[in-house]
């Protein structure tokens, strides 16, 4: 399965407070908000809704291209990623933007506040997708996550000409977007990959019911935090999975791009949707136990450990194989 991810790229600064947002919010004066808060430290590490997807595709071993914008400060990004199996060579690089970046703080109830600043993320609507299957031999799945939305509109409509099987991921775009263009960037889609929140946000913007969007994909998968995960087919009983039991929470930011990693992952080695969901909250749980998207590690033997664990041992047995053949 040859699997292409776009989506951004970017630098992330996460901060912690360690007060609660709500504390400072006063009900009344929501109309004219001024806070600031005093964090208490600052991590500088590497992110990006792209790239984090990428980066948990190759870290379990599975080939996967990354495509996206960037500026000229990717370098040493561009190594880091490719030392961890992730082909960057159809990432454009922008002659006058800087490389995106995303601010996040996160309180001590793993609420956050962030801004982002797209920088060469705009120009990625450039970017066609046909040049880069050719160089593969083909594609089979394409993930369109966040990005400048001309980019994910152009990405969702060529994969439907083509005839290339896309997932859908408006995720933190969704906020932003409206009925009008949130509708097409999920009609058609094989997968629709959204939080609990953003599945709410998807059927009020676009006037659809649950059934309604059930309707217009093949699948559509649920992250529900430490509820675990629904995936649901029209026809189906749908099929929830459990989150592993975590050895500590440090930062919530990037769970749900590994959740995503994690479920193509599954896709890839021809497992089915419950297989895939827990593989996803498995991964999920590393990203959770570490500060940065894509700071966490495992060796085969833990993951399958853990995974046996959280899932039993039937479901490891069907997982073993394949990891382990693909991270030796």
């Amino acid at each position: 399965m040859r699997i292409v991810i776009t989506g951004s790229i970017a630098t992330d600064h996460l901060m912690s407070f360690s007060g609660k947002f709500t504390d400072s919010l006063v009900v009344d004066k929501l109309d004219s908000i001024s806070l600031s808060f005093l964090v208490d430290d600052l991590d500088v590490r590497r992110g990006g809704v792209g790239a984090n997807v990428a980066f948990g595709l190759g870290s379990l071993g599975v080939p996967v291209a990354l495509v996206g914008a960037v500026g000229r400060d990717f370098d040493d990004y561009r190594s880091w990623l490719e030392r961890h199996g992730v082909d960057t060579d159809s990432v454009h690089v922008s002659d006058v933007h800087h490389t995106a970046r995303f601010v996040c703080t996160t309180d001590v109830a793993s609420n956050q506040i962030a801004s982002f600043y797209p920088g060469a993320m705009s120009e990625a609507r450039n970017i066609e997708l046909l040049p880069v299957s050719q160089r593969l031999g083909g594609t089979d799945l394409v993930l369109v996550g966040p990005n400048d939305p001309q980019a994910m509109l152009r990405h969702t409509q060529e994969c439907r000409d083509r005839g290339i099987a896309f997932a859908a991921d408006p995720s933190q775009q969704l906020a932003f977007l409206d009925g009008d263009a949130i509708r097409p960037l999920i009609e058609g889609a094989s997968y629709l990959f959204t939080n609990e929140y953003e599945a709410a946000l998807t059927e009020q913007k676009t006037g659809w019911s649950a059934a309604d969007v059930l309707e217009r994909v093949e699948c559509r998968v649920t992250t529900l935090g430490a509820k675990g995960a629904r995936v649901e087919r029209s026809g189906q009983p749908a099929v929830h999975v459990d989150v592993p039991k975590e050895r500590g929470k440090a930062d919530p930011t990037g769970v749900g791009d590994a959740f995503r990693a994690g479920f193509i992952s599954g896709l890839h080695w021809g497992l089915g949707d419950e297989r895939c969901a827990q593989i996803g909250s498995m991964l999920a749980t590393y990203v959770i136990e570490t500060i940065g998207t894509q700071e966490y590690t495992f060796t085969p033997e833990d993951f399958l450990e853990r995974f046996t664990e959280a899932y039993g041992v039937q479901a490891a047995s069907e997982l073993s194989p394949h990891l382990q053949s693909t991270l030796v």
